[in-house]
């Protein structure tokens, strides 16, 4: 049964993930990342890992996805399908990646083989706090730093396009009331 299950939640993170790439809206790309982590949550609950996935879903779908869908509002970009962006390089990326796709399964296979999968002991909170704050804890903090510049960048880029075009306006309506 854990197999299933962690076979049907990695499945729909695969088919997320892939949603995610190809969405041609910025906010369904964000919306379908939101079901692509949540899937990886599921296989952490899967597993018996239900800190893990508990930290997922705070961290992950509930912080990092309200950065970005925060930051593409405070930056106004544009919301609708731009198939300006897309070029005829994509066939040639697809192929790429399902070239490291069969790679890295591959990869798996051989280090597995036909072992099972197994929930695991380790899940628990206090061995992650002791993994975050004595071995990862200078990554965790390098992480947090880049968010906040992440979001400080969005606000200042937000406030200087606002700048910019209101002298715009004033300098062409006093050129016009001259003549």
């Amino acid at each position: 049964m854990t197999t299933a299950l962690f076979s049907i939640a990695g499945a729909v993170a695969v088919v997320a993930a892939v949603l995610v790439v190809t969405s041609r809206r910025i906010v369904h790309a964000a919306l379908w990342l939101v079901v692509a982590l949540g899937a990886v949550a599921g296989c952490f609950g899967v597993l018996h890992a239900e800190f893990v996935a508990l930290v997922q879903i705070l961290v992950y779908v509930g912080a990092i996805v309200v950065l970005v869908l925060f930051a593409l509002m405070l930056t106004k970009a544009p919301t609708n399908p731009l198939p300006g962006l897309t070029t005829g390089r994509s066939p040639f990326a697809a192929v790429v990646s399902l070239v490291l796709a069969l790679i890295l399964g591959a990869g798996v296979v051989v280090a597995f083989g036909n072992e099972r999968i197994k929930p695991v002991s380790a899940g628990s909170a206090e061995s992650v706090g002791n993994a975050v704050f004595r071995s990862w804890v200078l990554p965790f903090e390098v992480l947090s730093v880049l968010l906040l510049a992440a979001l400080i960048g969005a606000i200042v880029l937000s406030q200087r396009s606002g700048r910019l075009s209101e002298p715009a306006q004033t300098v062409s309506s006093a050129d016009g009331g001259d003549d």
